[in-house]
């Protein structure tokens, strides 16, 4: 199939998405935070929320980059090259600031499936920072002259939905005992900080460097 990338491709994609999904951070505050607070139910629909926000953030991108691609290729490696340095940023940020998980029950009465939905939908879509990493991460994956590059991005970014959200989900079904975990655990999260550092540096590194050629 023309629109899934070759397995090397997808093999570094599938573990940088791992990755990303494992690390501590908002969307894993928010999921557990939900579960403790409100119950299961309610944070899957955020769960869910979020997962329709990545996929409308990948169509988006999709459509962008094939633009730009079209408009001007040398835009388009710039882009990639901007992308290559803001993956440096996250990995020094990892290393100096650690996970951003903190512990954190939502008060207030109980939501509706829907808005719960809704909630995570918004807070996925509104977040700058969701929008510039995947503006910057997808295209690291195609190169400027691949003719199914709309098709590609739109794969990997369902690709990315596939593998976050069975991940999500056993975060709720184990909420208490992964909250329990991780703040006893500073030590392992502090480790999974350096992997994803060390990860994400050098494969910047390594998309630098191809691009200079």
């Amino acid at each position: 199939m023309s629109f899934v990338p070759d397995l090397p491709v997808l093999t570094a994609f599938a573990a940088a998405s791992l990755l990303l999904v494992i690390t501590p951070g908002p969307d894993m505050t928010l999921f557990v935070g939900r579960a403790l607070s409100e119950g299961r139910a309610a944070a899957i629909a955020c769960v869910a929320g979020t997962s329709t926000g990545i996929f409308i953030h990948t169509v988006l991108v999709a459509l962008g980059i094939s633009a730009l691609v079209v408009a001007s290729p040398t835009a388009f490696l710039a882009l990639k090259a901007g992308g290559a340095l803001y993956l440096l940023w996250l990995a020094l940020r990892a290393i100096l600031g650690g996970s951003t998980f903190r512990m954190e029950q939502f008060e207030g009465p109980q939501r509706t499936l829907f808005s719960s939905w809704s909630h995570g939908l918004a807070v996925n879509l509104l977040n700058p920072k969701i929008i510039i990493f995947f503006m910057t991460f997808l295209p690291q994956f195609v190169s400027v002259d691949d003719p199914n590059i709309i098709g590609k991005l739109l794969f990997l970014g369902i690709f990315y939905d596939v593998i976050s959200l069975p991940i999500a989900i056993a975060m709720v079904l184990v909420a208490g005992r992964l909250a329990a975990w991780l703040n006893g655990n500073r030590r392992v999260m502090r480790l999974v900080d350096y992997l994803f550092a060390g990860v994400f540096s050098a494969f910047a590194v390594k998309i630098l460097l191809t691009e200079g050629r």
